[in-house]
């Protein structure tokens, strides 16, 4: 080996991170290398697992041991040794923070400077005290709205809520937010002692009446005379409003019924105080080139560039010197602006020009979020830094990815080393070096096939990477199919779909294309879902479906459709009690298997028993987790097996039943490969294993925590559940990017069982960036010709073939030079497409 000065390699030795086998690899330094695979083959294993976690521990090395407590550590790798490693940072895709606080501008740092800009630069009012940058923050106290405490949102009750049919009477029950019973018989009587008719329709009373009922604050006190077969003797009642009564509800009871009530009677709507702006009064009359800090933050980055640039530009040299008497051009002004535009430029170069400042971060894409990070990190000017970037592709239109891959290129020749997980071939063919782990996935895979110059991998004839990156693969057959009908949208209005039309085939694969933000997910997910699902009532309606506000002028062909399928990324479950075996059913199947054993009968143990849910089944040291936590001074907390049932989740008697020889926790320690043998005489359980394989997920465990799975993996773990149910009918599924995360091996599992519901007579529509995906559709939607306000219009729409031939279309020339290399087969390669 070289001498540690002069070696420009990362060496690992002897690595078993998850499924790797023992794994021994030399990595160059100051390179983009790509690690290539099939999905589960090992590749994050490698580059996160054991990389970037090594490079972490040693860091923490030497930080202070109380220190190390305040940020989460990955833990230490399981490898026996890596040399050459220098420090590195994680680019991963992940969803944005669960708070309505973070926004793209606290994710970017541009907030910091935008407040330091209205703080020290703005214009104030005459008279006004000049404002720390703290007070144009909604997340401090000196800034906050006290209305909203910078939530920018209040819930209220609004009259339409109250009394919902205004025919009614007040007797009748007009205001529906008022109680029952004793309670409202006697808010009746304290109305008709203040003079106001309960016998008129709601309608008919005046508006202050109906005002003062709903919304005052006054509680004025009434005497209630004695009433026969009522109350035998009077007495003051104090009157409550609608508006007070639920409010006094949400605060005060301690009746779960009462609130849930009370709750729907009440929505959210922008902040009177702040307009939902989020800031105080004082923070909103500062401005900066005529706009509020609150109007700069709801523009695009694109146009807060622009409204900076002219004072931006007198930082260039030769530019007139800035000076404290030109109001917003001082040098302060100028300085803060340059940083400001420089900082933008780098987010507009990434094709995130149609992102606002104020744009919660729980809206973002992963895509999105993972692009942000990486501009940040392009201006932090570090140098000989290991970048790790999990699929920085992933959920990018071809013509998002270019300055992408740009801005990669930058960050190498800024003395730094990119070790890049991928799946996209284009981005691979850009690499300096590929290591290539698999062949398979979970236990099939976890060597190391390749580590070399691109090239060398068309040599490695077990590489199914090499097969697609070179054209070897095999191509999809199969036949444009003909739309059976139409479903027709007309006037369709939600984000930055203004008044769009548009023609959905039936019957047919359906691509919903364009770049990022041009309202693909907008069209699909929400519009489209929506409107199908209010058209099928109740019955459709799953605990993740939430009503959306949706304008729409027309909708026709609604009635093709006997159910609606949404197969999205959302995780299947929030804890690791929810797993793969519990989401698809099979775990079913497998205790009542159990249950049917001659043990089991004589011990009288049901299907229950077999649940680690269930108290009289689980181990009740770890209560069913199959691990204990465990408290570590000075040192972040961890978790280990359960030292009583070692990790296998129940109690010694219910393992002491077993089945061929395994007990109910063998099986869930089971691939879905190996459990298909050993469960091939089970039908319920067969049938979804056999599904399982077929969408590519055969390396899974089958009691493999839902919080480890992928976005990706959750998503063919949905569509296997929905392919092993009896085909019936006309269904319509819906798909997010189905091939985000997916090896073009995997892709191809995926697009053969798509191909088959339509074939069945059902319809696909999908959306997607994967241009191989997009040429096999039988039609293709869109959307564009930009993001944000740039889009939300449909550009074009045909066969792919036509698509490819569209002027002003983003996904034209992509599409064009992919089917002309490849005669529009998936599979093939298209060295040229970006």
């Amino acid at each position: 080996m070289e001498d540690a000065a002069t070696d420009s390699f990362v060496h690992v030795r002897g690595a078993s991170e998850h499924n790797l086998r023992n794994v021994d690899v030399d990595i160059p330094r100051d390179a983009m290398v790509a690690f290539t695979g099939v999905s589960g083959s090992g590749k994050s294993s490698l580059a996160f697992g054991t990389l970037y976690a090594e490079a972490q521990r040693r860091y923490f090395e030497s930080v202070a041991p109380y220190a190390r407590r305040l940020v989460q550590q990955v833990g230490a790798p399981h490898v026996r040794e890596i040399t050459g490693l220098p420090p590195a940072v994680a680019l991963q895709q992940r969803r944005g923070a669960p708070s309505s606080r973070s926004t793209v501008g606290t994710l970017t740092t541009l907030s910091n400077l935008l407040r330091m800009l209205y703080s020290r630069a703005g214009t104030y009012p005459p008279g006004a005290a000049r404002l720390a940058a703290d007070a144009f923050s909604p997340n401090t106290a000196a800034g906050a709205c006290p209305r909203c405490q910078g939530l920018g949102e209040v819930h209220d009750v609004t009259e339409d809520l109250l009394v919902p049919d205004p025919s009614l009477s007040i007797r009748d029950g007009a205001i529906a937010a008022w109680p029952g019973a004793w309670q409202g018989a006697n808010l009746r009587s304290i109305v008709t002692g203040l003079g106001i008719d309960v016998d008129t329709p709601w309608r008919d009373l005046s508006q202050k009446d109906r005002d003062w009922l709903l919304f005052t604050d006054e509680q004025p006190s009434v005497l209630i005379k004695p009433e026969r077969d009522r109350i035998d003797h009077g007495y003051h009642g104090k009157f409550w409003s609608a508006r007070k009564h639920v409010m006094h509800v949400l605060a005060d009871s301690q009746s779960q019924r009462m609130r849930d009530r009370a709750m729907r009677f009440v929505e959210g709507i922008a902040c009177p105080e702040c307009s939902g702006s989020r800031l105080r009064p004082e923070a909103l009359a500062v401005t900066f080139a005529g706009r509020s800090i609150a109007e700069v933050n709801a523009m695009s980055l694109v146009d807060v560039a622009a409204l900076l640039r002219p004072v931006a530009l007198l930082a260039e040299p030769g530019a007139a010197t800035p000076t404290a008497e030109s109001g917003e051009a001082t040098e302060v002004a100028v300085r803060i602006s340059a940083d400001l535009v420089t900082r933008i430029d780098v987010l507009l170069d990434l094709g995130l020009g149609y992102l606002g400042l104020g744009r919660p971060s729980t809206t973002l894409s992963p895509g999105e979020a993972q692009r942000l990070r990486i501009a940040t990190q392009l201006r932090s000017g570090l140098f000989g830094v290991v970048y790790v970037l999990d699929e920085p592709s992933a959920g990018l239109h071809p013509a998002d990815a270019e300055p992408l891959l740009d801005v990669l290129d930058r960050l190498k020749a800024s003395g730094n080393s990119l070790f890049v997980v991928e799946h996209d071939m284009d981005v691979v063919r850009r690499a300096d070096w590929v290591v290539d782990i698999g062949p398979a996935a979970g236990a099939g895979g976890g060597r190391v096939l390749y580590s070399g110059p691109v090239a060398g991998l068309e040599q490695v004839a077990d590489s199914p990477t090499g097969r697609y990156l070179f054209g070897r693969a095999e191509p999809i057959e199969h036949s444009t199919r003909v739309p059976q009908g139409w479903l027709h949208l007309r006037g369709v209005s939600r984000h930055n779909l203004r008044d769009v039309s548009v023609d959905v085939p039936l019957g047919v694969l359906t691509a919903v294309t364009g770049v990022s933000g041009s309202g693909k997910s907008t069209l699909v997910t929400q519009v489209l879902a929506e409107v199908v699902r209010r058209h099928l009532g109740p019955a459709s309606e799953d605990p993740d479906d939430e009503d959306l506000e949706v304008d729409l002028r027309d909708a026709t062909g609604l009635e093709a459709f006997d159910r609606l399928v949404r197969v999205d990324q959302r995780p299947i479950g929030r804890t690791p009690r929810s797993n793969l075996a519990t989401y698809t059913g099979l775990f079913d199947a497998v205790r009542k298997l159990y249950a049917s054993t001659d043990e089991a009968r004589a011990r009288r143990y049901t299907a229950s028993r077999f649940s680690f849910n269930v108290a009289e089944g689980r181990c009740e040291t770890c209560q069913g987790e199959g691990f204990v936590s465990v408290e570590l001074l000075f040192l972040p907390g961890t978790y280990a097996p359960c030292p009583t049932c070692h990790g296998a989740r129940y109690n010694a008697e219910t393992l002491e039943v077993l089945h061929r020889g395994r007990s109910i926790a063998d099986v869930l320690a089971l691939s879905v490969d190996d459990a298909a043998p050993f469960l091939a005489d089970v039908p319920a359980a067969a049938r979804s294993l056999q599904t399982l394989q077929d969408v590519g997920l055969g390396y899974l465990r089958l009691g493999q925590p839902a919080t480890e799975l992928s976005g990706g993996e959750a998503q063919r773990i949905k569509l296997a559940t929905e392919l092993q149910r009896a085909r019936r009918g006309h269904a319509l599924y819906l798909l997010d990017e189905p091939t985000a995360g997916l090896h073009p091996a995997d892709t191809r599992l995926l697009l053969t069982q798509l191909h088959l519901l339509v074939d069945a007579g059902n319809t696909v529509v999908l959306v997607e960036h994967d241009l191989d995906t997009i040429a096999s559709a039988d039609w293709v939607l869109d959307l564009g010709p930009g993001g944000g306000d740039a889009g939300g219009r449909v550009v074009a729409c045909g066969t792919p073939a036509e698509i490819a031939t569209t002027p002003g279309s983003a996904t034209a020339p992509y599409l064009a030079r992919r089917l002309a290399s490849s005669d529009g087969v998936p599979g093939t390669p298209a060295a040229s497409s970006r």
